[in-house]
């Protein structure tokens, strides 16, 4: 049976039908039902708060930590665009970052104003907003290390300032309610002399070039690290360094990544991510878990609901 529902107006960006591959860094998968790129948090709030509850919705960022489904995401995928990069300087060791802006905007921000602490930030390919739902991290730090507190638009439209202590952070987690959208956080550094922290922040920079593939068609980091373990190690001694599915392929270089060589679909590389994980069961009894966020649907699958939008 379908449902017949209508979305409200708005004052940023509605496009039905929007394509996905572009906005993620594997350049596959499907549309989005609509993808909503508003104007400001009132706007985000406002349509949220109209919006019907049966709709889903979905934050999108960088799209560098996602695998998109080849059928596409029904409801609504939220990315935060220009109106959420601002980087305001609040001290002389905190700022308030936009939920849109990048982790090398910020990383640079702080080291103008002298703000040490967040060059991790500098090699987490994603927004501020992906930073805090996901706990990014990286070179032994990670974002509940600087976060003070972050405001995020529920689904219900409420807007709501979350501290630290609500989040509930582990390792690549939060508890943050799925449909949730981040529209700011506050960090705090320490005090430290420019120079310094670039110098840090090219380190960072030097290291993941020559340790990751970051000019491929990548998911970043693909599993988080089990306990007392690497997950690329694990994967590496199952022998999984270069296996490939059609043109998606494990990594030589950095065998917790996986790679789009050029055609590969969405169900293609979250299928060799499958792959990856019974071998290295097989091998080492140590189940894998997914970092990189999978979504959407399957293709084949249908969207029984038809949307209308309200003129």
């Amino acid at each position: 049976m379908s449902v017949c529902y209508a979305l409200p107006p708005v004052r940023g960006k509605l496009t039905h039908g929007a394509p996905l591959a572009p906005l993620v860094w594997f350049k596959s998968g499907g549309a989005a039902e609509w993808l909503f790129e508003p104007a400001d948090a009132d706007d985000l709030s406002d349509f949220l708060f109209a919006l019907d509850p049966s709709v889903p919705v979905m934050g999108l960022g960088l799209g560098s930590n996602m695998i998109v489904r080849d059928g596409g995401v029904p409801g609504v995928v939220v990315r935060l665009g220009k109106p959420f990069a601002a980087v305001e300087q609040l001290d002389s060791t905190t700022l308030k970052c936009g939920g849109g802006a990048s982790g090398i905007l910020v990383s640079s921000k702080a080291r103008d104003a002298g703000i040490g602490g967040v060059e991790f930030l500098r090699s987490i390919p994603g927004t501020v907003g992906g930073f805090v739902r996901m706990n990014g991290g990286a070179y032994g730090r990670e974002t509940s290390d600087v976060l003070i507190e972050c405001e995020v638009v529920l689904r219900s439209g409420e807007r709501k300032v979350l501290p630290l202590d609500a989040l509930g952070y582990t390792y690549r987690h939060s508890e943050l309610p799925r449909d949730a959208i981040v529209v700011s956080a506050t960090f705090r550094g320490h005090a430290g002399e420019p120079a310094a922290i670039q110098a840090e922040m090219d380190r960072i920079a030097a290291a993941r070039e020559e340790s990751q593939p970051l000019r491929s068609r990548t998911g970043g980091s693909t599993f988080k690290n089990p306990e007392a373990h690497k997950a690329w190690a694990l994967i590496d001694a199952a022998g999984c360094r270069g296996l490939r599915r059609g043109d998606a392929q494990v990594s030589e270089k950095h065998c917790n990544f996986l790679l789009n060589l050029g055609n590969a679909s969405s169900a293609d590389i979250e299928a060799l991510g499958e792959d990856v994980r019974a071998k290295v069961k097989a091998q080492s009894g140590v189940a894998l878990e997914w970092e990189i966020q999978r979504v959407g649907m399957f293709a084949g699958a249908a969207v029984e609901e038809r949307i209308g939008v309200e003129k």
